[in-house]
């Protein structure tokens, strides 16, 4: 039995410009609740480095004997 990456079977994963959205979301929440700083400066300075450099390939999985 072949298992899948969670990136292959999760239909929120397989639309790259939602992935991306979601991801700078929950990344910017979870800084502000820890940092006190404001969400959306922080979603801008995330957008600025992902947008230099994000890069999501999903990956192919090697067949191991086990």
């Amino acid at each position: 039995m072949s298992k899948k990456s969670l990136i292959q079977t999760n239909p929120y994963l397989q639309n790259l410009k939602k992935y991306r959205d979601s991801l700078i979301t929950n990344v910017s929440s979870s800084t502000a609740i820890e940092t006190g700083d404001n969400v959306c400066s922080i979603a801008d300075t995330l957008t600025e480095v992902i947008d230099k450099i994000f890069v999501v390939t999903p990956q192919k999985q090697k067949l191991t004997s086990q």
